[in-house]
């Protein structure tokens, strides 16, 4: 496995998708990707049927961190909200996510509870109480390969001024990537990158507030993170909602067989032959 700070080092964009399940980032594995997000707003869609609206917690991060790292190989970073309380809250959440293993988390400096960084109505805390749980995440991680990028939302309701002074400061006390979520403009994300000398996050959502633009474009001014957090959470909605919408319509799937992968396909997704290979090991064959 590739740890994720020399991915990091490496030339050219690292481009992350999001994932909320373990199906999920089996799949994002055997298309070649070489590291993954646990997305948030996946995790509270898909556990809750809910909104990125501040519902989900600590147990339920770490529990999906544990499910997901334990199906792949690759590098998971963890989106860890605010790290759900004060300084020593992030200082266990991070034990907890590293033992889980997790290779790096966001921390955003949203004031609780929190809201998906592309929605109206987000606030941030101070920038000092911002550093004091930046400060216990770095604390906290015992491999040095653990990754901690630090996100801010302050574009939203202090300008991008103010969002990018934040992330200098970010880099000073120890974030090994910032992330300014939420531009407004590809001039904004060029000023983005011209003013902060450190590894940068761009943030690629369907109909979010950024434009999407391509990995290379969004690379050469001086981006190396490329995250496209929702995609796969949108599309399997989509097409979830295409086969039933199809089943209630017709009562059958057949319209769809092309586009669904078949029962032998899937099972060599979950690895069924592997695991086929292990029963015949351990059987007990020899009974008298």
């Amino acid at each position: 496995m590739k740890k994720l700070r020399k991915l990091l080092k490496e030339d050219g964009p690292l481009v992350i998708p999001g994932i909320y399940d373990a199906i999920g980032a089996k799949i994002a594995e055997k298309i070649g990707f070489e590291a993954m997000f646990q997305t948030g707003y996946g995790t509270s869609a898909t556990l809750f049927g809910m909104p990125d609206y501040g519902f989900i917690g600590a147990t339920e991060t770490v529990d999906n961190a544990r499910r997901i790292c334990r199906a792949v190989t690759v590098p998971v970073i963890v989106d860890s909200d605010t790290g759900y309380g004060n300084a020593l809250s992030v200082w266990k959440l991070v034990k907890e996510l590293e033992s889980a293993g997790a290779s790096g988390i966001f921390l955003e400096d949203q004031r609780w509870p929190k809201r998906c960084g592309h929605m109206q109505g987000k606030e941030v805390i101070s920038q000092e109480e911002y550093t004091e749980k930046l400060s216990a995440a770095v604390d906290a991680r015992e491999n040095k390969d653990f990754i901690i990028v630090a996100r801010t939302d302050a574009r939203a309701s202090h300008g991008l001024e103010d969002a990018i002074e934040r992330s200098k400061q970010n880099k000073k006390t120890g974030a090994d990537a910032v992330f300014v979520e939420a531009p407004q403009s590809f001039e904004e994300m060029k000023k983005i990158g011209n003013e902060i000398k450190a590894p940068l996050v761009a943030n690629m959502i369907e109909g979010g507030a950024t434009p999407l633009n391509s990995a290379e474009k969004i690379h050469k001014i001086g981006f190396k993170i490329i995250l496209y957090p929702l995609s796969v959470l949108y599309a399997n909605t989509f097409a979830t909602m295409n086969i039933l919408n199809e089943l209630k319509n017709s009562g059958n799937t057949k319209k769809y067989k092309q586009k669904l992968v078949n029962f032998d396909q899937f099972n060599d997704i979950v690895e069924l032959p592997k695991f086929k290979k292990m029963e015949k090991k351990y059987r007990f064959s020899k009974r008298e």
